[in-house]
């Protein structure tokens, strides 16, 4: 079975049980075979158990059982609004199976394009799922391609394009882009995860996939115009905050790293956004702007 069938199951069975409120292991396969889950073929106790436990491993959603009346349910509901991986993978392939299901609609949506690169996630993710490293054939731009193997990490989708946090067999770690991936393969040796390990706390202090040198800072910014209701909205840090607010500007604060992905995000808003402090990142955008100004 693919993993987008199986991803598509997985979501079934959680819909179902969000919708029904919980229900036993008679009605659900009633409702299985009526919606022709898998082409009208049952659905068996021991797959259930199966896709239970891959529920459990792949969105951290639990499927308990009331021993009384033998209905299952969503044992932990809170998790389907937590915004973390599990919440985003869940969300993301609802909206997909319900595209899918609905392709007479198509030409009524409109989805931002995501380059090459995607058919390398099913891999990773169950890599990283078995702690099996990968052997992978990359080439940057303009440079010359290499193979390396790597230990997947952690994944994460920035302006459009996925990639792979990883640890090289020098022990370093390196960001992947999937799209500059020219193979892919998962091979038979296993690695040791740290058990502490947070894709969200190692990314924490910067905006992007950039994760140089560059030191933590408290920045304030001042946005201008309409900014200030864009950034209530959608903040472009976990750290940001409102300080306060002038005749048609408001302050906001920022703990980050200035990398080249923070200030780029920055200088698309135009004058509408001002760096106000600290001042050699104030001169630093200042720079980019007269630069990018030569260029006209």
């Amino acid at each position: 079975m693919r993993h987008s069938e199986k991803y598509k199951l997985y979501l079934w069975i959680i819909n179902t049980l969000k919708t029904c409120g919980g229900m036993t292991l008679e009605e659900l396969g009633r409702k299985w075979v009526e919606n022709k889950v898998i082409g009208g073929n049952p659905l068996t106790r021991t797959s259930f158990f199966r896709y239970r436990d891959a529920i459990l491993n792949m969105f951290g959603i639990v499927i308990d059982c009331d021993r009384e009346t033998y209905r299952y349910y969503i044992g932990n509901p809170e998790v389907l609004y937590d915004p973390s991986l599990e919440r985003w993978l869940y969300s993301t392939m609802t909206v997909h199976g319900i595209l899918a299901d609905s392709v007479g609609m198509k030409e009524r949506v409109a989805l931002e394009n995501v380059p090459a690169g995607l058919q390398y996630l099913g891999i990773i993710i169950e890599a990283m799922h078995m702690n099996h490293r990968l052997r992978m054939g990359y080439k940057k731009f303009r440079a010359e391609g290499y193979e390396k193997t790597v230990c997947p990490y952690a994944l994460k989708l920035f302006h459009q394009r996925w990639y792979l946090l990883a640890r090289t067999e020098e022990d370093q770690m390196r960001i992947y882009a999937l799209d500059r991936m020219t193979s892919l393969s998962m091979t038979e040796e296993r690695f040791m995860m740290p058990e502490n390990f947070s894709a969200q706390q190692y990314f924490a202090e910067y905006y992007g996939v950039l994760t140089d040198d560059t030191p933590l800072t408290h920045l304030v910014v001042r946005a201008h115009q309409w900014m200030p209701d864009y950034l209530r909205t959608l903040p472009l840090h976990h750290s940001q905050r409102e300080l306060s607010s002038g005749d048609g500007y408001t302050d906001f604060s920022f703990e980050v790293r200035p990398t080249s992905d923070f200030m780029g995000e920055l200088l698309k808003f135009g004058n509408g956004i001002e760096i106000l402090e600290p001042v050699n990142i104030r001169e630093r955008m200042r720079q980019k702007i007269v630069e990018t100004l030569k260029r006209y």
